[in-house]
Parts: structure tokens; C-alpha cells; sequence
């Protein structure tokens, strides 16, 4: 039996590849219209570009920097029917040969925006409670507040970033303490001043998120956006396993075939502790090997990144090496993860489950 009633993930997570040709082109084949485009150029070393609904297509902002929001004209115009359109900017549709190859992930919330009352802060959200995805654009006052998301369940990962300001990408995960934080363009390890700074020490709840006094969630008339997840079952998993450091890495159980992962090593950092990403649609065999690394703007499978190995089974994931960006051997790893289909058959051979 399917253990969600999304009964078909790629109608709200889904991965395209396009080829830039450095003028405009609608990008087809999502199946349904984005709210979230994460865009990143394959073969050359432009940034990771987010675009979102909230915020307008002509707003960019960019994972591997600090930067707030961008006005970028040409690049993402519109969120479209069955994917979104581009226009000439390089980093969007770049047509030479080694620098047009392009991959976006795409995440559905509601094709709208609404006003939030339910924080003590009003936020802008578009929400999806099925799949547990929103986007929430907010202002902060600098004193400790809450922020509706609108998801009607409590979060498991919380990606918030100023947008009037430079800032980290402050990072909240199920598999870190509520007093803690990650930053998604640093290779840092957790945070943990001890104290309410950034999350008000209070977990999420069904209705709001909670904000500390720090000024990358909440300084006084400073906007910010945050993009929030509630995981549901059969479609999305966010949780932490321990690496083994072997060829025979860890199995990390999710439930269901994974189109998308992303991990990060918590417990340590180095210069190679990268939040790593990999797809089904770059790697639709296993082993999936086309490492991109949100923290940093270095192409596909670089010297940097490369060399780290997963297998997306049919009911979780494994990693194949020691890799720094996966499986450091007794380390701690956050990951999110989104299906592909649920787990109904078993097409891997699953370990015990972490």
C-alpha cells in the first residue's frame, strides 16, 4: 500500500535539466506551475539562484553567498503552467557550450500569496499542506516573535535568509537542538550559542515558527523570507544518521525511492563538509555521483566535490564512500530528502534502518 495520499511526488517536487541558449526559452516539463525554482548551471561555476513567488521572478537570491535580494530583469520572467521562462541572463540561460547545461528543482506551494495572521509577526506565505512546503516573507521588529507558515504541521526544517540586507542562510533541522543553527552557504558545523537567539529556544508548532533577537532571523524593520518543511510520509524525510566512513556506507531509510537528497555533516566542519545534492534526473541510475554543493558555485562534480557516491533505493538511500559531504566515519549528518514514488515494491536490498 502507498503510505501518502500523493499518490504521484513529481506533481508537487520535481527536477528539470535544460540547455541555456542565451536568448529566451520557456522551460517545459515540470508538470505543474513552480513556486520555488533552485537553479544552478551544471558545467560552469555560476551561483546556486533561487527564485520564489513570493518575493517575483525577477528577485534572485543565491545559497553559496550572503547577498539579499537581486533585481535580475533576464533571468527568471515567469512561473509558468508547466515549468517557468527565461530570459538572457547567463547564469539562467548561458548558450555557451561550457556553461549552458542546467538543472532547476522545483517545489509546488499554492500558486498564490496570502496574508498570515496567525504570529505575532503578519507574514506574506504561499503554503502547500499537502506536500508540507511554504514560502513566508516576513519583517522582523528585533524583539522575540512568532511567524505563521501556514502549513497546518509542525515543520522539520525552517530556511531562512534576509532579503533587504547581506545575511547568513540560517538553518534550522529536526536532527539539531532548537537553540542551534546551520548556515546552507557556509560548510560550518552546528552552531549552539545555548540561548533562545535565533529560535526563541521554542520548536515549531502546527501553526507558527518561532524567532529569537538575532538579526539574521528578526532585526527591526528588516525583511526576510523562509522556506519551511513539514515532512510527510511517502513524499519528504528530514532526519540525521551517523557515518561509517566505508565503500559500505550508512543506509539511511526514508520510505520511499528519493528523486532529491540533500546532506550536510553537523557534528564537524572542514573546508569539505559541503551541503551536498544529488537527483534522480543527473543521475537516473544508480550510483548517482554528480555532486553539486549548495555552499559553493563550483560546477558539477568538481575537484572540490566530487568522488561521493549515493544509491537512491527503493526505500531510502546509501551511501558508497568517506566522503566529507556524507559518510566522515562517526560523524553526525543532517539530510532532506523527497521522493520519487512511495515505497510500495522493493527494488533494493534495504539494511537496518537509521
Amino acid at each position: 500500500m502507498a503510505y501518502t495520499s500523493i499518490n504521484k511526488p513529481s506533481d508537487y517536487f520535481n527536477t528539470v535539466l535544460y540547455t541555456g541558449n542565451g536568448s529566451t526559452q520557456s522551460i517545459t516539463g515540470v508538470g505543474f506551475q513552480p513556486d520555488w525554482v533552485w537553479q544552478k548551471t551544471r558545467n560552469y561555476d555560476y551561483s546556486h539562484t533561487l527564485a520564489d513567488v513570493v518575493r517575483g521572478a525577477s528577485l534572485n537570491m543565491f545559497t553559496n553567498n550572503n547577498l539579499g535580494d537581486q533585481t535580475v530583469s533576464n533571468g527568471l520572467t515567469s512561473f509558468d503552467s508547466d515549468g517557468f521562462s527565461v530570459g538572457a541572463d547567463l547564469g539562467w540561460n548561458a548558450s555557451a557550450s561550457d556553461r549552458n547545461s542546467k538543472v532547476a528543482w522545483n517545489w509546488l506551494a499554492s500558486n498564490t500569496t496570502a496574508s498570515n495572521t496567525d504570529g505575532s509577526i503578519t507574514s506574506t506565505v504561499s503554503a502547500n499542506t499537502t506536500s508540507g512546503f511554504s514560502i513566508v516573507s516576513y519583517t522582523g521588529t528585533g524583539s522575540a516573535s512568532t511567524i505563521g507558515h501556514g502549513l497546518g504541521s509542525a515543520p522539520k526544517m525552517v530556511i531562512c535568509k534576509t532579503r533587504s540586507t547581506t545575511g547568513e542562510w540560517i538553518t534550522w533541522h529536526t536532527g539539531i537542538d532548537i537553540q542551534a543553527k546551520l548556515s546552507l552557504n557556509t560548510t560550518d558545523a552546528v552552531y549552539n550559542p545555548g540561548t533562545g537567539l535565533y529560535w526563541n529556544s521554542t520548536l515549531p508548532t502546527s501553526s507558527v515558527f518561532s524567532v529569537g533577537t538575532s538579526g539574521s532571523v528578526n532585526s527591526s524593520s528588516t525583511t526576510y523570507i523562509a522556506y519551511c518543511f513539514a515532512e510527510k510520509k511517502g513524499f519528504s524525510k528530514f532526519g540525521s544518521y551517523t557515518g561509517n566512513g566505508s565503500t559500505d556506507g550508512t543506509f539511511v531509510y526514508t520510505g520511499f525511492k528519493p528523486a532529491f537528497i540533500i546532506t550536510k555533516c553537523s557534528s564537524t566542519s572542514s573546508s569539505y563538509t559541503h551541503w551536498g545534492i544529488w537527483d534522480n534526473k543527473r543521475d537516473p541510475k544508480n550510483q548517482a555521483q554528480q555532486q553539486l554543493a549548495a555552499n559553493i558555485s563550483e560546477e558539477e562534480n568538481s575537484a572540490n566535490i566530487g568522488g561521493q557516491y549515493i544509491d537512491m533505493l527503493s526505500n531510502g538511500f546509501k551511501t558508497k564512500n568517506n566522503g566529507s559531504s556524507h559518510n566522515l566515519s562517526g560523524e553526525t549528518y543532517i539530510y532532506m530528502a523527497f521522493a520519487e514514488s512511495p515505497f510500495t515494491t522493493s527494488t533494493g536490498v534495504p539494511t537496518t534502518a537509521r
